[in-house]
């Protein structure tokens, strides 16, 4: 048993590493993406609940580009390990359309916190027969 000693002890400590190493990523605060639009999240509550606002770079409108306030969720629970899902709602201040995103917050290899999101945008349109090009 003496010699089974350092072996676990060895084990432990590798798999203790382990967990002190996990890689937590943290949504408040403010973002950029690779366009230029800017975004900044408040406050996560315990419920993970959030808001913030969005100022994008880019738009298909000609409408002056404003600031637009956002809504969203952080996934929680148990089974959150430090890089949570998350989706939310922007309400675009300057035109008749809003936007869903949905993504994960990853830590990189140089400890970089970066977000990965999918997103549609749904706008406005006359009539049904018109719904087939409101959503990209």
């Amino acid at each position: 048993m003496v010699q089974a000693t350092p072996f676990l002890l060895v084990l432990f400590l590798a798999l203790g590493a382990h967990g002190l190493s996990a890689k937590k990523c943290n949504l408040t605060g403010s973002w950029k993406n690779d366009l230029g639009s800017n975004m900044t999240i408040r406050s996560v509550n315990a419920n993970g609940v959030f808001d913030g606002t969005y100022h994008t770079a880019v738009t298909a409108t000609s409408n002056e580009i404003k600031v637009s306030p956002l809504q969203g969720s952080q996934q929680r629970g148990p089974n959150q390990k430090g890089q949570p899902t998350f989706g939310f709602t922007v309400n675009w201040s300057f035109s008749d359309s809003i936007t869903v995103f949905t993504g994960q917050c990853f830590v990189d290899d140089d400890g970089k916190e970066v977000l990965k999101t999918m997103w549609l945008l749904r706008s406005r349109v006359e009539n049904i027969k018109s719904d087939w090009k409101a959503t990209r």
